[in-house]
């Protein structure tokens, strides 16, 4: 928490809550939860993380946190806090809280929840974030209940309110980022910068997968960081699973490496790919190679603001088609063909969250930043191989942020 006070001083905050206001427009109480503990097992909990909305609007990093903004006023709802939990965990720091969010009112539970329900009972609207589905199919995860329970609240003290949805508000928001935001960005880019470079110098010597993941994370963490996602330490066939995260296989030398990780610093994360070759490669990896590299460079010539993602995507399809055919990958360049090798999109946002909120179907603007991240997986030879960077949309074109991170197969 000091640290991140000290990277984001609370004018960011302000600021933000500020262009909410502005984008919104409308004289409704604005209420944000933030995320809440989720079991992990027994009494314990998974790791803490904040929901990226409301960090954006107050610094905070704990967890059951409300942020009300009503008629120009900001204030915070504190959790009741037992004194069995104040022991184990340690008592919420009001000052603190004030300082890092530039919120001078901090209530606790009852007197926060009284006040925000005299406005509520009177209230025709309320706006917020809206729910989740419990459980996303397409993910197969379940989401935060933080949300869901705070419109329950909401909903048993005035039951015909009418809320208001202010997701799209933040995308806009979030999706342009400012100077402090791409500065954490960058930071986190040249530590994940630093744990390939110790990669490449001790990888060779290592024997299995979960000793390089361990390489990275020392350099994460002796610089104020950590992991941004789940790292991917994918040895031969096990880099045609995208996600692969078990990390625990031994090395096969004669095999590909594919580093898919992330350092997170201030809550802003790095997201970058590179495959290294743990002996000389062959003939056949090397040409791979080298068409993920020439994909990658009509990627990052197609980018500019006012570009259609959508459109951006086909253009590369096709692209990839015409790489695949030349390495020897079928002669139809169709789309079924295509993503036989070439499975996933060449782009998404980065922020806050890895995969950040953009707006895919709106044209790219200077201050966005994005993955270029083009693969080609062939299961059948136990080849897969991805190049990632992370790149800044600029006035004139992109800023490869990521440009300082060698790329060499060997």
């Amino acid at each position: 928490m000091e640290f991140q006070a000290a990277s984001f001083e609370a004018d960011f905050f302000q600021h933000n809550r500020d262009n909410l206001r502005q984008l919104f427009t409308g004289t409704a109480p604005i209420v944000i939860a933030g995320h809440g503990l989720v079991q992990r097992s027994a009494d314990t909990t998974y790791p803490f993380q904040q929901d990226s909305n409301f960090w954006y609007l107050t610094g905070l990093n704990e967890p059951d946190l409300v942020l009300v903004m009503d008629k120009g006023k900001d204030y915070i709802i504190l959790p009741d806090q037992g004194l069995t939990k104040q022991l184990f965990d340690g008592g919420l720091n009001e000052e603190f809280i004030q300082k890092t969010s530039g919120i001078t009112t901090v209530l606790d539970n009852r007197a926060g929840w009284k006040t925000l329900s005299s406005r509520i009972k009177k209230a025709k609207h309320t706006a917020t974030l809206a729910t989740p589905p419990s459980y996303i199919l397409s993910h197969g995860f379940y989401t935060n209940p933080s949300r869901r329970a705070l419109i329950t609240k909401i909903k048993s003290i005035n039951p015909t309110i009418e809320l208001l949805d202010l997701r799209d508000h933040l995308v806009k928001l979030r999706s342009i980022k400012q100077p402090q935001e791409i500065a954490a960005i960058q930071r986190a880019i040249d530590i994940t910068g630093a744990a390939h470079k110790k990669v490449v110098a001790k990888a060779k010597s290592a024997a299995y997968e979960y000793e390089v993941e361990a390489l990275i994370t020392q350099v994460f963490r002796q610089a104020d960081a950590v992991h941004g996602y789940q790292p991917i330490v994918a040895n031969g066939i096990n880099s045609c699973t995208l996600h692969y995260i078990q990390n625990n296989q031994p090395l096969n030398k004669k095999a590909l490496l594919l580093l898919d990780v992330g350092a997170e610093f201030s809550h802003y994360s790095a997201d970058i790919t590179r495959t290294i070759a743990l002996k000389s490669p062959t003939k056949r990896q090397k040409a791979v190679y080298q068409a993920v590299i020439d994909i990658q460079d009509y990627a990052f010539g197609q980018l500019r603001p006012g570009v259609d993602l959508r459109k951006y995507e086909e253009k590369v399809e096709k692209y990839v088609g015409e790489k695949l055919r030349e390495i020897g990958l079928g002669k139809s360049i169709s789309h079924e063909a295509i993503r036989r090798y070439y499975p996933h999109a060449t782009s998404h946002f980065l922020g806050l969250d890895v995969h950040d909120v953009g707006q895919y179907d709106k044209p790219l603007a200077s201050g966005m930043v994005l993955t270029v991240e083009p693969g080609i997986y062939i299961p059948e030879e136990e080849i897969g191989i991805r190049i990632e960077d992370d790149v800044l949309i600029t006035d004139r074109g992109i800023e490869i942020l990521s440009r300082r991170i060698p790329k060499r197969l060997w």
